[in-house]
C-alpha cells in the first residue's frame, strides 16, 4: 500500500519525465480515479476514456502539482473529476442530458474548511519554528516547494541518506508537535 508521500514522490518523478514512475502512479491510483470518473459519467466506456484523458493531463502537468497546495490524491482526483465533468458538458453540446452534473457539489472548500485550514497552517508554522533552522528549511523545500531529496542534499551539502534522515526525523517531530 502506497502512502501519500510515495504518491507525491511519484508525481515529482513524473514531472521529470520518468515513465516507470508514471506506470507505478497509474497502477496505484487508476482504480480510484476510474471510480470517480464512473460515478460522474455513469457509463463505463466513457469513464475509461476520461481516465485515459486524466492520465494524459497528469503526465503533461505533473510539474504543476506543488503549486496547488493540495494533497497528491486530492490533486489527482480533481483532475479526474474535472475531466469527467468536461465530458458531461460535451454531452450537452451534442444534445445529450446534463442533469447528472447538476447534483455534483463544488470541490472548493467552504468557510468552515477554510477556517480549519487557516488554524492548521498556523499550528504547522509554529511547529516548524521548533525545528532546527536547516531542518525546517529542508522540510519546507521538500514538502512545500517540491525539491527532491537529491536537490536538498546538494543545497545543504550533506549526503543523500542524511537528508532522508533529517526529513524523516523532522516529520516525526512535527507529528508529535501537532499532536499536542
Amino acid at each position: 500500500m502506497a502512502t501519500l508521500e510515495d504518491i507525491e514522490e511519484l508525481i515529482g518523478q513524473v514531472a521529470e519525465g520518468d515513465r516507470a514512475a508514471f506506470q507505478r502512479l497509474y497502477a496505484l491510483t487508476s482504480a480510484k480515479l476510474f471510480g470517480v470518473s464512473l460515478r460522474i459519467l455513469g457509463r463505463r466506456a466513457e469513464a475509461e476514456e476520461a481516465l485515459q484523458d486524466s492520465f494524459v493531463k497528469i503526465w503533461r502537468h505533473a510539474d504543476r502539482y506543488r503549486a496547488t497546495g493540495y494533497s497528491p490524491m486530492t490533486w489527482l482526483i480533481t483532475i479526474a473529476r474535472n475531466t469527467a465533468i468536461d465530458r458531461l458538458r460535451a454531452r450537452r453540446a451534442r444534445g445529450e442530458d446534463l442533469s447528472e452534473a447538476e447534483d455534483l457539489a463544488s470541490s472548493a472548500p467552504g468557510p468552515e474548511a477554510q477556517a480549519i485550514a487557516s488554524d492548521e497552517r498556523a499550528r504547522l508554522t509554529a511547529c516548524l519554528e521548533e525545528l532546527e533552522p536547516d531542518r525546517a528549511e529542508a522540510v519546507r523545500g521538500a514538502y512545500l516547494m517540491g525539491h527532491s531529496y537529491k536537490e536538498l542534499a546538494e543545497a545543504h551539502e550533506v549526503p543523500l541518506n542524511t537528508m532522508r534522515t533529517w526529513l524523516r526525523r523532522s516529520l516525526l517531530k512535527l507529528k508529535e508537535c501537532l499532536g499536542r
